[in-house]
């Protein structure tokens, strides 16, 4: 075992452990947080694997944007902070064997694919100018629809949580009819 494979098995564990703690702790803000933990773990992952712009967008798309629209939205909503006995829906078991599929599902992708590593890897002919191709030509939008749902949900939730919109008067300026 190299230096890189033992590094490597630390950030899965590390990921594996923090992704656990985020579906398991009652506090909603610690769950974001141990997501942030979890998607830093697999940003390292992909430095390991000398694929620094998949860690750079794993940081910047995902901790940058994804985890920072989760938390203000938190706050925004005024979503309870605290423990909160509601988040419970007492479907931990189902949700265990779901995890345990798709952990043996991945386990067995990883042993498929990188089980005999002296045998050659086939690529599948993609390089970068192909990938790059494929994401701004094919994939653009969906990538902005996405966007523009992400922009939706945050401006609702800065809607939902301002107190004064149903205090308003029915006339809407605050002055009196009689006034003149």
């Amino acid at each position: 075992m190299t230096g890189q494979d033992a590094v490597f098995l630390l950030l899965g564990a590390v990921a594996v452990g923090s992704g656990a703690l985020c579906v398991t702790t009652r506090q909603i803000v610690h769950a974001a947080l141990w997501l942030v933990v979890s998607f830093g773990a697999l940003a390292g992952g992909y430095l390991v694997l000398t694929a620094e712009f998949v860690a750079w967008v794993q940081v910047l798309i995902y901790v940058g944007a994804v985890v920072v629209l989760l938390l203000f939205g938190i706050m925004l909503t005024r979503a309870p902070i605290g423990a909160d006995a509601d988040l419970d829906s007492g479907n931990r078991w189902i949700a265990l064997g779901v995890a345990l599929a798709t952990a043996a599902l991945l386990v067995t992708v990883m042993v498929l694919g990188f089980g005999g590593a002296h045998r050659p890897v086939d690529a599948g002919g993609g390089s970068a100018d192909q990938l790059g191709a494929s994401v701004f030509r094919t994939w653009v939008l969906p990538f902005e629809v996405l966007s523009v749902l992400l922009l939706a949900s945050l401006v609702g939730a800065i809607v939902l949580s301002r107190s004064d919109i149903g205090a308003r008067s029915d006339d809407g300026n605050g002055a009196e009819e009689g006034e003149g």
